[in-house]
């Protein structure tokens, strides 16, 4: 059974060594929790209700809700472990229900898992777990992280590619990186299911959770619209060159890239190539205004060893995902001309979104050391030399 070699990776004795474990209930969780307690350690499995939404609360392949917190508790009887459950509804519903309704009325794609990592899921409850008394917090997310010379911690991909979650935790701080622990980095998820059965947990073949879990159904439109209305109001398909072409049903239901579902008829495929909420516009182009080679990022978390500014003054190379289903591409760092910090993509990349993540790496695969991050503000056409852009 593949498994990294510094699985629990916590100086001192077990017996006398607090682990908080963040339970979902789902599959991976459990096992992080059965194997630090089968080790020894003093484990508290922790299980945040995020929210209630009826059904949803209920359906298998959710999380944080009725039927999670529920087979929660049941992995913790059967581990012999203290479990809480607390009350994080209101943070998560301000923290990332909200920003996920207002992002898309302001025609904006995002991504609730980062939001949800960063605030409720790291901030919060790293906090609870320190008034538990506990050295470190660990989850089940499928992420490495190792100690550096220096004794900083940095996050690396997961041994099985298509697990990895790596571009959704680019937002973990340093000071949180050395309070967290993730076992499973190193495992295959075939693996943990064994290790699941091995344990006798009851959720060894439990399914996975879907990737928006607050929305019943996976209908966000109906979240969104419910809290920003405005997000579903009519407005003009304008082509790039000016042209009316067709009425769409409100910006929510577009993104950069979208080719499907524009429900106008032209000969030529045409693309959503930008979104202007304040002017309720959707505007559509031929595939190769999609291409950008520069971007723009926002709120940046760094987690490489020169300072931020340095490293894009020294124009750094990087890898990097734009989306979390596509592959690191070459590029370096760099400043635009009015200072903001800048990803230049070697060999531009397609369907940019503002509101998404741009993920930087050391490498394009294998054990790639996450380097950090930023939300994407705006997707540029220029030249591909630094010199031309600052």
């Amino acid at each position: 059974m593949t498994q990294h070699p510094t699985l629990f990776d916590i100086d001192g004795d077990p017996a006398s060594t607090r682990v908080v474990v963040a339970m979902s209930g789902g599959v991976d969780s459990s096992v992080v929790a059965g194997l630090y307690a089968r080790a020894g350690y003093d484990v508290v499995g922790v299980t945040l209700q995020l929210y209630d939404h009826g059904e949803a609360a209920h359906r298998r392949g959710a999380c944080c809700a009725g039927q999670d917190i529920y087979d929660a508790s049941e992995v913790a009887r059967t581990l012999g472990i203290p479990h809480y459950v607390l009350d994080y509804e209101s943070r998560f519903q301000e923290e990332v229900i909200d920003r996920f309704a207002a992002s898309y009325a302001a025609g904006v794609t995002p991504i609730p898992c980062v939001d949800c990592n960063r605030t409720v899921k790291f901030r919060d409850l790293l906090a609870t777990a320190e008034d538990l008394g506990a050295r470190v917090l660990a989850t089940g997310h499928y992420v490495a992280s190792h100690a550096l010379p220096d004794g900083r911690r940095a996050l690396y991909r997961a041994a099985e590619e298509a697990r990895d979650q790596s571009y959704f935790l680019y937002a973990t701080t340093a000071d949180q990186l050395a309070r967290l622990r993730f076992p499973l980095g190193g495992m295959m998820k075939a693996d943990v299911r064994a290790l699941a059965a091995e344990l006798g947990l009851p959720v060894a073949d439990k399914p996975d959770s879907q990737d928006i879990c607050f929305v019943p159904g996976g209908d966000y439109a109906e979240v969104v619209q419910r809290l920003r209305p405005e997000a579903g109001e009519a407005g003009d398909i304008v082509h790039l060159d000016g042209r009316v072409l067709g009425r769409h049903k409100g910006v929510m239901h577009y993104t950069i890239g979208q080719r499907k579902g524009l429900g106008i008829a032209t000969p030529e495929p045409l693309y959503v190539i930008a979104i202007d909420a304040g002017r309720r516009e959707v505007r559509v182009g031929p595939r190769e205004a999609l291409s950008v080679r520069a971007i723009s990022m926002a709120d940046v978390n760094w987690l490489g060893d020169i300072p931020f500014a340095a490293a894009c003054a020294a124009g750094t190379e990087v890898f990097v995902k734009v989306r979390s289903t596509r592959p690191p591409v070459p590029a370096h760092l760099a400043f635009m001309a009015d200072g903001t910090p800048a990803v230049l993509l070697d060999d531009g990349e397609e369907g940019v979104a503002p509101g998404q993540a741009c993920v930087l790496y050391d490498a394009a695969g294998g054990p790639a050391r996450l380097l950090g991050g930023g939300t994407i503000v705006k997707a540029e056409r220029v030249a591909k030399n630094v010199a031309e852009v600052a």
